[in-house]
């Protein structure tokens, strides 16, 4: 049977993967944008129509709009683009690797250990009836409670699965500030930017705004939650190999050290 240790060293491996990719492409887009405002500002045209699609027909063929825009007024919607919405993606991104991360772990865990879920997880009797197996049985369970996870703060996540996993998530300094990322993605996509009086309880003492305001996403804080991000998946990697050894993960480690060893005795 595969060595869980490696399962979750690849988990952390791939998140941390996404997480890359995710910079590479708000940086990508970004200049994307940069390209395209100063392309409209080189044109001789005073006046630039945009194309864009306001519906779609059954033939599956876009229904197009039309919109003309002076130079200023497009360099406005590229500079929101580019400063605010991008960012905004970007959070949102962010903590969706993050937090599909955190349910892949426990759910591996649980499917090696299903002990670990307790003898107080219950699951309806007709699901336990068309399981075919004891091994389904333990899979619908662990479905059961990561859907029960799933509702939960990142705190109140925190204290659930402790035991589980066998370490303390409020131990890792960017557990905090992703607490806080993940309220600000949700003011976004629940409440359209604005603070609420659940972001300032969940965010404590990260909360950047006080309830009713506006909060801020710009590039600068993308880049500190990319980092956050960053940070937290490296503590987690050193953590689970604590306690679920990763022979891959050692395998690694030794082969950065050998690469690095050539260098440091050029460098005597």
């Amino acid at each position: 049977m595969e060595n869980v240790g490696n399962q979750l060293y690849r988990l952390v491996n791939e998140a941390q993967t996404a997480l890359f990719n995710q910079g590479e492409l708000a940086q990508l887009t970004y200049g994307a944008f940069d390209i395209a405002a100063r392309s409209m500002q080189e044109s001789n045209q005073d006046e630039i129509e945009v194309t864009f699609p306001i519906g779609y027909r059954a033939d599956k063929t876009a229904i197009e709009g039309k919109r003309k825009y002076n130079k200023e007024q497009l360099l406005g919607r590229y500079q929101y683009l580019a400063f605010h919405q991008l960012s905004v993606n970007g959070v949102v991104q962010l903590i969706t690797i993050v937090e599909a991360m955190l349910g892949d772990i426990v759910r591996a865990i649980v499917t090696k250990y299903p002990q670990k879920l307790g003898s107080k997880r219950n699951i309806p009797m007709k699901e336990v009836l068309e399981s075919s197996s004891i091994e389904e049985i333990h899979l619908r369970a662990c479905d059961s409670f990561l859907n029960d996870l799933s509702y939960k703060s990142p705190a109140d996540f925190a204290e659930a699965v402790q035991g589980l996993l066998s370490l303390n998530l409020f131990e890792c300094p960017a557990f905090h500030k992703y607490i806080e990322a993940k309220a600000t993605r949700d003011v976004y996509i629940h409440n359209r930017g604005v603070a609420n009086d659940v972001y300032v309880r969940k965010s404590g003492a990260h909360a950047r705004v006080k309830s009713g305001m506006q909060l801020p996403v710009e590039i600068q804080y993308f880049l500190e939650s990319y980092e956050t991000c960053i940070q937290f998946t490296e503590w987690l990697e050193t953590k689970l190999h604590e306690n679920w050894h990763s022979s891959e993960l050692e395998d690694y480690k030794k082969r950065q050290l050998e690469m690095s060893l050539p260098e440091k005795q050029g460098d005597a």
